[in-house]
C-alpha cells in the first residue's frame, strides 16, 4: 500500500502538469508526452485558420483554433512557425482557457491550455516579428481529445509575406494558398455597393443597406477576380446569437451548407461552417479552405468576412456555378452553441452568386399558404362547429326536419363534410408542392388527421340503426374519434405555425393559443349548460341561451381566425 500511495504521489504532479497546459518541454517535436501513445494518422476534425493570407512586420494576425460540437478537445498546442523553419513571431491572448509559454527562450511564441475542460474554439492574436528576410509562415497546432487520442501538426494555409511596396514573397514550393485573394473588406464596412453590379446580395428588408440601415440582416457574394475557384462572402445584422446563409435545392431546411457567424462561450465572435439535414441542429463541420476571416460585433450587430475556396455542395448539387436557393436566419446562442433561429428568409428563386445580382426574398410559396388556411378553417371552424351542434344543440330545432332529417343532423353533415373535403384538398397540396417527406412532426401528424378524417365519414355511412343494440359502440367510437382527430389536428395547426412563425415573439402560436383556450372556455360553458337544463328538464326555456353562446363563440372565432389568415398571407 505504501508503494502505490508514492507512485501516486509521483505521477501527480505530471499528470497536473500535463493537463494544466505548461507542455514546453513539447515546443520542438509538439508531441504530448502520453507514454506509449502515438499521434492519430487519420485526418484531424479540428482546423487551424488565420483571418487573412499575408503579413507584414509587426501585423496583428487572429488565429482561430476550432472543432466541431460534437468532438471538441481538452488540449492544445500552438506555434507559428517559417514554412519548413523554426518558430517565429509572439502571441497574445483575447480570451480565456489559454495561456502563453515560452518556448527556446522566446517569450509567448507558444500558446497552450490552462486546464482539461472541452473546448469547441480558442482565438489568439499573433504578431509578426521583424525581419529582413521574412518568409511564407503557418501555424502549427497539436490537439488533444483525450490521453490516447491526439493530433500534431495541424497545419493552417500559408500566410505570404508583403513588404511594404505591397509585393507578396511565394515559398519554394507553390501551394492552393498562393492563389489565395487579398483580404476582403472588414466587417464594419460592409454595404450594399455594388449589389447587382459586382455582387449577389439577398437581404432584409428588401434592398437594404447594412452601412445605413440598423435592422438590415444582409449577405452578398462574389466571385474572386484572381480565381474562379473561390468565393468571397459577407454576412451582418442584428441578432442576440447568431447570423447564418445557406445554400439549399429548395425551400425546405435539409441537405442544405450553411456558414454559421456568432458568439462563443467567451463572447467573442467565430465563423463556422455546417451541414444541416433535417429541422434540427445542424451539424458543424471543419472550416475548410477559408482565409482573410473579419469577424466582429458591436451594438448588437454581428458581422463576418471571408473568402471560402470550399465548394459548394448540398449532396445533390455542388458547384459555385450552379443554381441554389438562399436562405438566411439568425436566433440566440447558448454558451457557444446555436439555438433555433427566431427569424428567416428565403429567396423566391434559384441564385447562381457567379452572377451578380439582387436577390428578392420569398414569401410561402401561395400553395403553401392555401395549405395551412384550409387546415386552419376546416379545423377551428368548421369542425368545431359541426361538434357543437351534434353534442350540445339537439333541442334548439327539435321537431324540425328537412328531406326527412333532423336539421341539426343536416347541419352537422353539412359542415363536417366541409371539414373532411378542406383536410383532402390541403392533404393534397401540401404532397403536391413538397414532393417529400419533410418537416419534423408536422407531416407525421398531417397524414393521421388525413386518416381518421377520411375514415369518420365511411364509419358514418356503415353504422347501424338507432336502435340497433349495438348502436352505442358506433356512438362511442365515432365520438372518442372526432376527438382524436381535433387534437390532432390542433397539434398540426401548432407544429404547422411553428414552421412559418418568423416574428421573434412567436406572435402566431401565440395568437393560436388564444384561439385554442376561446374554444375550451365555450366547451366547458355549453357543457355546464347542457348538464344543467337537462337536470332541470327545462330544454324549451334555456334554448335562447344555447344560441346566444354559440353566436358568441362564433363571433370570437372568427376573429382570431382573420388574425391568423392574415399572419399566414403575411409569413
Amino acid at each position: 500500500m505504501d508503494r502505490v500511495v508514492l507512485l501516486l504521489a509521483c505521477v501527480a504532479p505530471a499528470v497536473r502538469c500535463y493537463s494544466s497546459g505548461q507542455v514546453t518541454g513539447s515546443c520542438d517535436d509538439m508531441l504530448p508526452r502520453h507514454s506509449g501513445n502515438s499521434p492519430q494518422t487519420n485526418p484531424a476534425p479540428f482546423t487551424v485558420t488565420a483571418d487573412r493570407s499575408s503579413y507584414r512586420d509587426g501585423e496583428e494576425i487572429t488565429v482561430l483554433l476550432q472543432a466541431p460540437s460534437s468532438t471538441p478537445f481538452t488540449g492544445f498546442l500552438l506555434q507559428a512557425r517559417e514554412v519548413g523553419g523554426s518558430p517565429l513571431g509572439s502571441f497574445s491572448l483575447t480570451g480565456g482557457a489559454a495561456q502563453l509559454l515560452t518556448c527556446n527562450q522566446k517569450p509567448n511564441s507558444v500558446v497552450s491550455h490552462t486546464s482539461e475542460s472541452a473546448k469547441t474554439s480558442i482565438q489568439v492574436t499573433w504578431r509578426a516579428a521583424a525581419s529582413e528576410d521574412a518568409k511564407p509562415i503557418q501555424f502549427h497546432a497539436s490537439f488533444v481529445q483525450d490521453f490516447r487520442t491526439f493530433w500534431v501538426e495541424v497545419k493552417s494555409p500559408s500566410l505570404m509575406f508583403s513588404n511594404e511596396s505591397g509585393s507578396i514573397s511565394s515559398p519554394t514550393t507553390p501551394t492552393v494558398t498562393a492563389m489565395a485573394t487579398p483580404p476582403s473588406p472588414p466587417a464594419q464596412t460592409i454595404s450594399s455597393a455594388g449589389c447587382g453590379i459586382t455582387k449577389v446580395c439577398f437581404s432584409r428588408p428588401l434592398n437594404c443597406d447594412p452601412a445605413v440601415n440598423a435592422d438590415c440582416h444582409f449577405m452578398s457574394a462574389w466571385m474572386s477576380s484572381l480565381s474562379n475557384a473561390a468565393v468571397q462572402f459577407e454576412m451582418t445584422g442584428p441578432s442576440r446569437g447568431y447570423i447564418s446563409f445557406g445554400f439549399s435545392d429548395d425551400q425546405m431546411m435539409g441537405n442544405d451548407d450553411i456558414y454559421i457567424c456568432g458568439l462563443d462561450s467567451n463572447g467573442l465572435v467565430q465563423l463556422q461552417r455546417a451541414f444541416s439535414t433535417g429541422r434540427w441542429a445542424p451539424q458543424t463541420l471543419p472550416l475548410g479552405n477559408v482565409s482573410d476571416v473579419t469577424a466582429s460585433v458591436q451594438d448588437g450587430m454581428i458581422s463576418c468576412s471571408f473568402t471560402s475556396m470550399n465548394p459548394i455542395s448540398t449532396q445533390r448539387t455542388t458547384g459555385f456555378s450552379k443554381p441554389y436557393h438562399l436562405m438566411f436566419a439568425y436566433g440566440p446562442t447558448n454558451n457557444g452553441q446555436i439555438s433555433l433561429h427566431t427569424g428567416t428568409f428565403i429567396s423566391d428563386d434559384k441564385v447562381d452568386i457567379s452572377r451578380p445580382q439582387l436577390v428578392g426574398k420569398a414569401s410561402r410559396p401561395h400553395i403553401i399558404k392555401a395549405h395551412g388556411a384550409l387546415m386552419l378553417i376546416a379545423w377551428m371552424t368548421t369542425a368545431t362547429v359541426g361538434m357543437m351542434v351534434a353534442r350540445f344543440l339537439k333541442s334548439v330545432a327539435k321537431g324540425q326536419s328537412y328531406l326527412g332529417k333532423d336539421v341539426w343532423f343536416l347541419v352537422h353533415v353539412v359542415v363536417m363534410s366541409v371539414t373532411v373535403a378542406a383536410t383532402i384538398i390541403a392533404f393534397i397540396l401540401s404532397f403536391s408542392y413538397v414532393k417529400a417527406w419533410s418537416g419534423g412532426a408536422h407531416p407525421v401528424l398531417g397524414c393521421l388527421v388525413m386518416i381518421l378524417s377520411f375514415l369518420q365519414p365511411i364509419v358514418a355511412l356503415l353504422r347501424c340503426g338507432p336502435h340497433h343494440a349495438l348502436r352505442f359502440l358506433f356512438n362511442w367510437s365515432h365520438a372518442l374519434n372526432a376527438v382524436a382527430v381535433k387534437a390532432l389536428a390542433v397539434a398540426a395547426i401548432f407544429t404547422g405555425l411553428k414552421l412559418i412563425d418568423s416574428t421573434e415573439d412567436q406572435w402566431l402560436m401565440k395568437v393560436m393559443g388564444g384561439f385554442v383556450a376561446w374554444e375550451a372556455l365555450f366547451y366547458i360553458l355549453l357543457e355546464v349548460h347542457f348538464r344543467w337544463k337537462h337536470k332541470d328538464n327545462s330544454e324549451s326555456k334555456t334554448e335562447k341561451i344555447d344560441l346566444m353562446l354559440l353566436a358568441l363563440f362564433i363571433l370570437g372565432n372568427l376573429m382570431f381566425l382573420a388574425a391568423l389568415l392574415v399572419g399566414i398571407g403575411m409569413s
